[in-house]
């Protein structure tokens, strides 16, 4: 018969168990939020984003949230690398997943704001007074945020 192993957390394991429990219930939703801003018309900026993002039938693709990722990967690594040693030393998971949420709405404002992208077709131009792609009022770009939930809870 083999001896039995008890196991006794310190107060600092308990505490940590308990971080990474609820580190694994919840999650960082950064971009653009449905039904939290609009343009002075009452198009959701959701949608505006969308549509430059994709593109559509008068809009070219202009990928500024995939391009904040791709073209950070390994800022974002390093980034996430101080996160875990930040929680390691004991930072409460919320402020985690909040640091994390600005990290990355920054470089997708940054993305927005100095991105190479396609430029605006001439009608455009005319209409907004300006070549820059993503900016006319700079309110997309002053909408993208983020927020954190529950895992699996929709937000709606």
């Amino acid at each position: 018969m083999g001896a039995r192993v008890r196991i006794t957390l310190t107060a600092e394991g308990r505490r940590f168990e308990r971080m990474l429990r609820e580190l694994a219930d919840k999650e960082v939703r950064i971009g653009f939020q449905h039904g939290e801003a609009t343009e002075e018309d009452g198009t959701d900026i959701c949608d505006i984003a969308t549509w430059n993002e994709l593109g559509t039938e008068h809009i070219p693709a202009r990928p500024f949230l995939r391009k904040s990722v791709d073209e950070n990967t390994a800022e974002i690594n390093a980034f996430l690398q101080t996160q875990k040693e930040s929680l390691l030393q004991g930072m409460p998971a919320e402020q985690i997943l909040n640091e994390i949420g600005i990290f990355q709405k920054d470089l997708i404002q940054e993305k927005i704001t100095e991105g190479s992208f396609p430029p605006n077709a001439a009608s455009t131009i005319r209409k907004k007074g300006s070549d820059k792609p993503l900016i006319d009022t700079g309110r997309m770009r002053q909408s993208v945020n983020y927020v954190i939930r529950r895992k699996g809870e929709s937000g709606e």
